[in-house]
């Protein structure tokens, strides 16, 4: 599969007619040492409501955020590879490098999915473009197929692609707080 992801931005030109002001790859792609073939492509990130409709400067800039900031939201493309050897798979790694060691809730169990188990204050809308994924929940597991569409609402999770080809998906994830009665967590 190829890692191009197109992005078209729009904006308005000094006479306020509407423009396309950028076309082609993302500012910002972050391929994941931890786990070769993860690959985060920030579309777009919005801070707070109302978002600001501007000409502002790429809101992609800096470094990776697994979460939107207070308020906020962000779009991305995830290329997934083939899950890892699980023996060697180092969450705590992989977490960090995605600034989002505190959402890791992996028990350290060998050789599963749950290595990669985590949760996030957000709703998020997953879309599957290409290949097949396991949404790995704390006691289900389901498969996703190529238009299949999910939303995860601050769940415990992780995904797991069991095929010999990557998996490619588009997420947009809004801040969230949990309600008081999951608040605490995992059943």
């Amino acid at each position: 599969m190829s890692n191009y992801v197109r992005r078209i931005v729009t904006g308005h030109d000094a006479q306020g007619c509407s423009v396309v002001t950028s076309d082609g790859g993302p500012f910002s792609v972050f391929p994941v040492k931890a786990l070769p073939g993860l690959v985060f492509s920030e579309i777009w990130r919005t801070a707070g409501m109302p978002v600001a409709v501007d000409n502002g400067n790429d809101p992609t800039d800096g470094p990776l955020r697994l979460s939107p900031g207070t308020g906020g939201t962000v779009i991305r493309v995830v290329d997934m590879p083939p899950d890892p050897d699980w023996e060697t798979c180092r969450p705590e790694a992989l977490f960090s490098e995605i600034n989002a060691a505190h959402t890791s809730t992996s028990t350290g169990a060998p050789r599963t999915a749950d290595t990669l188990m985590h949760r996030t204050e957000t709703v998020d809308y997953g879309i599957v473009i290409s290949g097949e994924i396991w949404l790995v929940l704390d006691g289900t597991e389901t498969l996703l197929k190529p238009g299949d569409v999910v939303v995860q609402r601050g769940t415990n999770h992780a995904w797991s692609n069991r095929s010999d080809r990557p998996a490619r998906m588009v997420f947009v994830l809004l801040d969230g707080r949990f309600a008081p009665e999951i608040a605490g967590g995992s059943a």
